[in-house]
C-alpha cells in the first residue's frame, strides 16, 4: 500500500437500494462497505441481490490496491447504462471481503442507503 492510503471493509445492519431512471435494481441488506482513502464510501452487493441483469462488457481497469475490475453494464427501458456497476473477481489481499460482490457509480446510479 501507499504510504498513508488505507482500504477497510466492514459489515454493518444496513440496507442499500439501487435506482436506475427511477426503477429498483438492486436491492440488499447484507452489503459489504468499503472505506478507501479519498474515495466515498462504496456498497458491495452479492451479484443475487441484483434484480436487473449484469451484461459484462470488455472494459476492464487495475487499482493497485483492490486488483482488477471488472465492468457491467444494465438495460432498463429508459436506456442503457454501459459500466455502471464493476466488480472484483480476484481481488488483492486485504480485499478478500468485496470478491465476487458488485458496486455501482454512485453518481450514475441512485444509491439509497437505510437501516437495516
Amino acid at each position: 500500500m501507499t504510504q498513508g492510503h488505507t482500504i477497510e471493509t466492514r459489515r454493518e445492519d444496513v440496507h442499500v437500494e439501487v435506482r436506475l431512471d427511477g426503477v429498483v435494481v438492486a436491492s440488499s441488506g447484507r452489503p459489504v462497505l468499503l472505506d478507501e482513502t479519498g474515495l466515498p464510501t462504496r456498497y458491495y452487493l452479492p451479484k443475487e441481490d441484483v434484480q436487473a441483469e449484469l451484461r459484462p462488457i470488455s472494459l476492464r481497469t487495475h487499482c493497485p490496491f483492490k486488483g482488477d475490475a471488472s465492468y457491467w453494464t444494465i438495460q432498463t427501458e429508459a436506456g442503457t447504462h454501459d459500466g455502471i456497476a464493476w466488480s472484483y473477481e480476484e481481488p488483492k489481499e486485504g480485499a478478500e471481503d468485496i470478491q465476487g460482490l458488485v458496486a455501482f457509480f454512485d453518481d450514475r446510479a441512485e444509491v439509497v442507503v437505510g437501516t437495516g
